[in-house]
């Protein structure tokens, strides 16, 4: 087999995405759709010219010509699939996070390791080439032991009414920069503390700060804020800093990182994640699918996007938390 065949379960505007980007990996077929909404369903097979179409995933997991999903539904919708597709032998591309409890990942991860197939937490970040840079150099101990680290994540209010309603911003949002951080110090965190604002009166609050303690002794702190003012001139107020025992690591993702101005306004689009070129998209989805493939056709597990990774980063999310809502700092086993 030298092209995997997938389907995507879960369409909504994430969802689109991924389909735009699947149909530009060259040994990638998007070869099915699956939604519970009809009017979806036919929209988004006729713009990708699908002809396989489901509106219960069961029926898709049934189809021996699909070999692999990407998982796109809500983080809370995410074991059921999951977990059946794996039982059907499929390789599993599964967004993030992993799932809304750590009981349900270590469910996903016992079918897992029953299944026939491969399965890749998107951790987008982690293929994002400032990020992957910085691993590199810490790697090649440039920066000695690592002793420090501070994150921003902030993204605009007209964004996030409907997210919010959904999941908070620790984890939905620092759930990324816990995940590098896990990444570039190879430890786990010991205990998180956390203070949330609600701004607007939504299901979850609009602003998260978290501190963390990692098992070998480094420090973290993590900005978190969704309701930034519509006036603010960047889409993502993206960075991190690295602080080691020799040298310190900067990496700065700021949108705009591209700027440009027209007729109407200032327009900024994305150049790092999923950007559009010619009708499909690019950046680091494109480079997470690319390696997710080429895991799937060779049957070689993923090193990036490990189950085992995910579910520490979702861990320390769930732990920040539980912290905001009760003022303490708990302690992650």
């Amino acid at each position: 087999m030298d092209r995997l065949r997938i389907g995507v379960i879960g369409l909504g505007w994430f969802g689109e995405i991924h389909c735009e980007t699947i149909v530009g990996v060259p040994n990638m077929e998007l070869a099915a759709l699956c939604t519970r909404r009809p009017d979806r369903l036919a929209q988004q097979a006729a713009k990708f010219g699908v002809k396989k179409t489901y509106a219960d995933y069961h029926d898709m997991l049934a189809d021996p010509d699909i070999d692999a999903v990407s998982i796109v539904t809500m983080w809370d919708q995410h074991t059921d699939p999951t977990v059946a597709a794996l039982q059907a032998g499929k390789h599993v591309f599964l967004e993030k996070p992993m799932a809304s409890t750590v009981a349900d990942c270590e469910k996903i991860m016992a079918a897992a390791a029953q299944s026939k197939g491969i399965l890749q937490i998107g951790h987008i970040c982690r293929f994002n080439p400032r990020y992957r840079m910085a691993k590199q150099a810490i790697d090649e101990g440039r920066i000695g032991r690592i002793v420090a680290l501070q994150s921003r994540r902030n993204i605009p209010a007209a964004w996030t009414p409907t997210i919010l309603e959904k999941i908070g911003p620790i984890v939905g949002d620092a759930i990324h920069d816990t995940d590098l951080m896990l990444w570039f110090t190879g430890d786990t965190v010991a205990s998180a503390y956390a203070q949330t604002v609600s701004v607007r009166g939504l299901k979850y609050p609009d602003i998260g700060q978290t501190m963390y303690r990692f098992r070998g002794g480094a420090t973290a702190t993590l900005e978190t804020v969704w309701c930034m003012p519509e006036k603010t001139p960047f889409d993502i107020d993206e960075r991190m800093s690295i602080i080691g025992t020799e040298g310190i690591i900067h990496v700065q993702d700021t949108f705009p990182n591209l700027g440009i101005v027209d007729g109407t306004r200032l327009h900024s689009p994305d150049t790092t994640y999923w950007p559009m070129f010619d009708g499909v998209r690019g950046g680091a989805l494109r480079a997470e699918f690319d390696y997710f493939a080429g895991c799937a056709l060779k049957g070689v597990a993923p090193q990036i996007g490990r189950p085992q990774d995910a579910m520490e980063a979702l861990k320390a999310t769930l732990a920040a938390e539980e912290s905001a809502r009760t003022g303490a700092v708990v302690k992650v086993h």
